[in-house]
């Protein structure tokens, strides 16, 4: 296995782009037939309208099946086609991926948190008491993670992988994080109740969960921020991107305006997420160490 590069300036560029476009064929198409495949083995049938339901049983499929695609996409032309290896991918290289894996979910989970915190003050937001008990509730949340995992990996490997570390090594890492974080953001429009400013922010969070990508913690570290962002607001009773999840007991209320707060698509859809994402940009920026080459 040798390394095929692919060059700088315009040519390197529309390489990066064909291969990053193959990768997400291959990946793609792997992971919808394993998607379906999975959600045939839940429900006894092959129902692709099945995924049209959100649910912690169809995202958890949806995720398991998109990683199998990906995860094969990225060993298949990024580690044998392009030659890269795995600390090129950020996959290893870290002898401590669980500390960062850990420390990624931490910042996350404090993100969100923070936004919604902040809705206290400034939007009027609230929490209520509803059904449920404690245990419930920690039941319900550590389900939640457990499903929310699955999507979580699937996208860090999808947009923070093989096409980030392509195109960063040839426009450099913060266009290249710019770049393949719009293409995050729109890959939500078709969610539940989402708007412009929510598209932004989610947008933000790929740059934030990108720059994380660039820590040592590599990969694992980016899974776990993303892990803990959505784990934070499912677990406080909030829509992660538009979509409600059951948690018993906690129940947010969000306030307003809506572009402060967020409204029905959860404060994801507020210029309080806005804040707290550049806040934790700003301090991952100096996680990421400076002497280290792009690949």
């Amino acid at each position: 296995m040798s390394r095929r590069e692919i060059g700088t300036g315009w040519k390197g560029l529309l390489k990066a782009i064909g291969w990053s476009i193959a990768f997400g064929v291959e990946g793609f198409v792997i992971g919808l037939v394993a998607s379906v495949a999975i959600g045939a083995l839940i429900t006894g049938e092959v129902d692709p309208d099945w995924f049209l339901v959100p649910g912690l049983w169809q995202a958890m499929a949806q995720g398991a099946g998109l990683i199998i695609g990906f995860g094969f996409a990225t060993y298949h032309l990024g580690h044998r086609v392009l030659g890269r290896t795995w600390e090129d991918l950020r996959w290893d290289g870290q002898p401590r991926r669980g500390r960062w894996f850990g420390q990624g979910m931490v910042l996350g989970l404090l993100a969100a948190a923070l936004a919604m915190v902040m809705g206290l003050a400034v939007a009027g937001a609230s929490w209520t008491m509803g059904e449920g008990t404690l245990f419930g509730w920690f039941r319900s949340a550590t389900l939640t993670a457990a499903a929310l995992s699955l999507p979580a990996l699937s996208e860090e490997i999808m947009f923070r992988g093989l096409p980030l570390v392509l195109l960063a090594g040839v426009i450099g890492r913060w266009q290249a994080v710019v770049a393949t974080s719009l293409l995050f953001g729109l890959s939500h429009f078709g969610n539940p109740d989402a708007t412009l400013l929510g598209l932004v922010n989610i947008s933000l969070a790929g740059v934030l969960l990108g720059a994380v990508f660039f820590t040592p913690g590599g990969i694992w570290a980016a899974w776990g921020a993303h892990l803990g962002w959505n784990l934070s607001l499912a677990a406080l009773g909030a829509p992660v991107s538009g979509l409600p999840l059951a948690i018993p007991l906690l129940e947010y209320q969000p306030g307003g305006p809506a572009w402060v707060s967020g409204g029905a698509f959860g404060p994801e859809g507020g210029i309080l997420a806005s804040v707290a994402t550049i806040g934790a940009i700003i301090l991952v920026s100096r996680w990421i160490p400076k002497q280290e080459g792009e690949v």
